[in-house]
């Protein structure tokens, strides 16, 4: 589906070719691979090219095979592979597609740099210096390891040619498909120069950016900013706006492919763009909105063009989904289809001219084995054809298509007997069973309801509070869930279960979530109801602990009965002991309840857990343990308007959806509470407070008073709670937390200090003083009134901040507290950096930031022009005059005087010995030097500073 006339490149050509040569005739090209077998690391690796026929016919001729070079991505070492030429396809009379093609196997899995160089590029491109004899060079990125499967490297359907009008923008679209579903990602690069048989590129010779390279006051096609080019790392939509001088430009851009998050190979394309100015005004083509759809859906789009020319128009389509090879053959080898069947459609005919506006119309009927995380996308574009020898002009429409799976259906819960009791789920065989797909299930407690598409919202199971508990092979239709060992005894609570598929990478994705299905646990053990702190002491507090009687009927378990209660410290403390034993009949005795004491309920929060046993052939035997059960914890802090109260407390009954209690301490009636406020908890971030000193509950009494800084106040908190199951009817459950204290802070912000730093004095700083590390010394003082004559709170301490270049983010180096204003930075290994201070408020409030202020180093680098290598300790080693310390590389040569090099180093010291590089020593005469310096300073890719100059060596 391409559009395979292009006639106004081969007039182009023919306007800008101004030499013929043997040797130019690479336009463009780029560098594929696929892995042939899992048995062994054997690649196809194809080279498409794409040749000048007019003016480079002669060597198009004779460009019968490319020498690959094939080397590790890092270190050393490559070998080269001939590849023939296996196909040369006339594109038309200008310009032919070559690809040249051949297998390889690597010795081991790594990350390999396929590349080749050929001779040479076709003749004036405007934006490489002499193209004719630069080199052509592409390269690709290949990751081996085994994870990778039968992995492919993208390949690009829309030929990298095409043609601008000067002041028009201009965009491109390669029609990237990745077969395997892998992600793709775009960005620019700069056309390479390669050595043919080689392994060596470098950027091509004199490469002028093209929006405004050739011409930098370049506009826009609006006019109202710079030229750009630029290309969308989404959609892969290379751009120039606008282009500006006519002629032959090549530029390049990369391909990432990524899997599961991880970067897996990329490739290079270098194509090629022909500008030229007319009158000629570009089609146009209506937007079009991407679009999703649930496998076995079909995909129907318009697509409508006009021109403002009115000229007659094709109309083409570009992608994976139409199932062809990149020279627009259909693709008949079912081991090489990118896509499975149903192959996508667009009509009318690439060859057939339309009228303004023109209509065509793409049709897809999606299957189960489109289904991919990955979009498919498709490049529409429209051509005109505005007559002989005059320019042609296309835009083009990128259009993404995501084919999600199908959700779940038919899941059901009920409870199962067996060896381990559990609860058995079932559900309708699954549609799109993929290889290697499988079938997610999760669990929750309670229920919530609400329904997910995989188009708009597949639903996040762990955003939803479930939890994953098993999966299934994706043709399987059951599950057994034996509650994690538990069974039936951990009764009285519902659950909610969803199912999701999972597909397998390369494609990946998930369908949406199932519908819920909902279940009731019964039970035949007690359950916890009440753990409420009775008594607030660090020695002596006082919990008390409740619970149900169990649910049987009388008779239906034999005893006599036993409860054991355990206890662990902490709010998820595992650590249990028991700590009451209490025997049984079931009668009217007050046997469910327990008061814990000696406990430190000021420090700690702590858990309960209850196991109950009846009597069978004269032996206890437990009938189960009941869900755990904290008391209320809770913490005062300050808060900007007073004191924020937050508690938790994790309980098999539900707290949310109630109004808490909370209550504030009588000022001169220690011990006695006020009702403050009831407070609407709805999720586990609403379990919070924060007191003013407002009483929200009059009922009782109006203690509204004023919160000081300089004084305490006490708090506890009233849980309410229910269970969710209606097998447990206990009605509301109360609970207290623990007495918790804390005082209000000033929320006033001292001023930002004012800030000094002592600048370094270069004429001071030379080899005799030149230290290891330096420090830079810093001032400051911190005014008591703001810019709006408004007193600040008063400074407790200063924090100070530095970053090593103004860019970085700042990082806290030191801390000063009140009276000290100075702070010394030791241990650099330079004077470059910036810093900034803030002031602390006794309550922990900090101030905005002060001034930056920033010192940099001596970009200074004398070196002496005599020196003495005798032996005699003095004068032996050429060493700069001035300090080493703030170089950050540096290159020093030593050339004699007929130009042969005979030293050199990179070290900043130099320390030359009077030695040549290989231990020879020099005799006496004069040496020129070329040294090359990098400082370090406030730029983190500082501009090197060379300079040249003679040495005179007397032994």
């Amino acid at each position: 589906m391409r559009q395979l006339t292009l006639r106004s490149l081969f007039f182009l050509l023919c306007v800008f070719s101004t030499y013929y040569s043997y040797a130019t005739h690479v336009r463009a090209g780029e560098i594929t691979a696929k892995r042939l077998s899992d048995k062994d690391l054997t690649y196809e690796i194809t080279l498409n090219t794409y040749h000048d026929e007019i003016g480079g016919r002669m060597a198009s001729d004779g460009q019968n095979d490319v020498t690959f070079c094939i080397r590790p991505f890092t270190g050393g070492g490559g070998t080269t592979l001939l590849a023939r030429r296996i196909r040369r396809f006339a594109l038309n009379s200008a310009t032919s597609l070559n690809i040249f093609q051949e297998k390889y196997t690597f010795s081991s899995p790594g990350v390999y740099v396929i590349s080749v160089g050929i001779e040479n590029r076709n003749d004036g491109v405007v934006n490489l210096t002499n193209s004719v004899n630069v080199p052509f060079y592409v390269e690709t990125i290949l990751v081996i390891n085994a994870s990778l499967g039968l992995n492919k490297t993208p390949i690009m359907l829309n030929p990298p040619l095409d043609s601008a009008r000067i002041g028009q923008k201009f965009c491109h679209n390669p029609a990237a498909f990745d077969a395997d579903g892998d992600s793709l990602a775009y960005r620019l690069s700069t056309p390479k120069r390669g050595e043919p048989g080689t392994c060596i590129n470098r950027v091509a010779d004199g490469y002028r950016d093209p929006a405004r390279g050739l011409d930098p006051a370049a506009q826009n096609e609006l006019k109202n900013g710079p030229a750009t080019f630029t290309i969308n790392p989404i959609t892969g939509d290379l751009c120039w706006d606008a282009p500006a001088v006519a002629g032959i430009y090549n530029v390049a851009f990369i391909i990432e492919e990524w899997r599961d998050g991880v970067k897996i190979g990329e490739v290079v394309r270098d194509m090629q763009i022909v500008v030229a100015d007319g009158p000629n005004r570009r089609p146009l083509l209506d937007p079009i909105a991407n679009t999703c759809v649930e496998a076995g859906q079909s995909v129907t789009q318009i697509v409508r063009a006009t021109d403002p020319d009115n000229q007659r128009m094709i109309l083409s389509a570009y992608g994976g989904v139409f199932n062809v090879n990149q020279d627009g053959t259909a693709i008949t080898n079912p081991n090489d289809f990118l896509v499975a069947p149903a192959f996508a459609t667009f009509t009318p005919s690439v060859t057939t001219p339309l009228s303004s506006p023109a209509v065509g119309t793409f049709r897809w009927l999606t299957g189960c084995a489109h289904i991919r995380e990955a979009s498919y996308d498709v490049v529409f574009k429209v051509e005109d054809l505005p007559g002989r020898n005059s320019l042609q002009l296309a835009s083009l429409e990128s259009f993404s298509i995501r084919v999600v799976a199908p959700k779940p259906t038919g899941l059901a819960a009920r409870v199962s007997a067996g060896a381990v009791p559990g609860f058995t789920l079932t559900w309708t065989s699954y549609l799109c069973q993929l290889p290697g797909a499988q079938i997610a299930i999760y669990r929750k407690e309670g229920c919530t309801g609400g329904t997910f598409s995989g188009c708009t919202n597949p639903g996040d199971p762990v955003a939803l509070g479930y939890s994953e508990i098993g999966r299934v092979a994706g043709n399987v239709t059951t599950f057994t869930d034996d509650n994690n060992g538990l069974g039936l005894r951990r009764g009285g609570v519902q659950y909610s279960y969803r199912i999701r598929v999972i597909y397998a990478l390369p494609q990946g994705g998930t369908s949406p979530l199932s519908d819920e299905t909902c279940l009731d646990l019964p039970s035949q053990i007690p359950v916890l109801t009440n753990v409420t702190v009775d008594t607030t002491s660090a020695t002596r507090g006082v919990i008390t602990v409740k619970w149900t009687r169990p649910p049987f009927a009388a008779g239906t378990v034999p005893g006599p009965y036993q409860y054991r209660l355990s206890r662990a410290t902490g709010l998820n403390g595992t650590n249990y002991t028991v700590i009451a034993t209490i025997n049984t009949n079931l009668g009217n005795n007050p046997d469910t309840i327990y008061v814990d004491r000696g406990l430190n309920t000021v420090l700690n929060g702590y858990r309960y857990r209850l196991e109950f046993f009846h009597t069978l052939n004269g032996t206890l035997t437990s009938l189960g343990t009941t869900e755990p059960a904290s008391s209320v914890r809770l913490d005062v802090s300050p808060a900007s308007q007073g004191l924020r109260l937050n508690w938790q407390a994790i309980v098999p009954w539900r707290n949310e959806n109630q109004r808490h209690r909370v209550y504030r301490e009588n000022r001169g009636r220690p011990g006695t509470f006020n009702l403050i406020a009831e407070v609407p908890v709805q999720g586990p971030n609403t379990f919070t407070y924060i007191d003013d000193g407002t009483d929200r509950f009059l009922a009782d009494g109006n203690a509204t008073m004023k919160l000081s800084t300089d004084s305490s106040y006490c708090y506890r908190v009233e849980t309410v709670g229910t269970y969710d199951s209606p097998r447990i009817r206990v009605g509301q459950l109360f609970n207290f937390s623990q007495i918790s204290c804390g005082a209000p802070s000033d929320s006033t912000k001292p001023c930002p200090p004012e800030l000094k730093l002592e600048i370094l004095d270069c004429a001071t700083v030379s080899t005799t003083n030149c230290p290891e590390t330096v420090s830079n010394t810093l001032n400051w003082t911190s005014p008591a009134i703001n810019t709006a004559n408004r007193p600040c709170a008063a400074v407790a301490s200063y924090n100070v901040y530095f970053a090593r270049y103004p860019e970085d983010v700042f990082k806290r180096v030191g801390q000063t507290n009140v009276p000290t204003t100075t702070f010394k930075h030791n241990g650099l290994d330079s004077y470059a950096g910036c810093y900034y201070v803030t002031a602390i408020s006794r309550f922990g409030s900090e101030s905005a930031r002060s001034n930056v202020v920033c010192n940099t180093n001596c970009e200074d680098f004398k070196v002496p022009n005599v020196f003495t290598p005798n032996g005699d300790g003095k004068n032996d080693l050429f060493i700069p005059l001035t300090c080493s310390i703030f170089v950050e590389s540096i290159t020093f040569e030593v050339y004699n005087r007929w130009g042969t090099k005979v030293f050199e180093t990179n070290n900043p010291a130099i320390n030359w010995d009077g030695k040549t590089t290989d231990g020879q020593e020099l005799p006496t005469g004069t040496y020129f030097y070329q040294v090359k310096v990098t400082f370090k300073s406030l730029a983190r890719e500082s501009e090197p500073i060379t300079s040249k100059g003679w040495i005179q060596l007397i032994r």
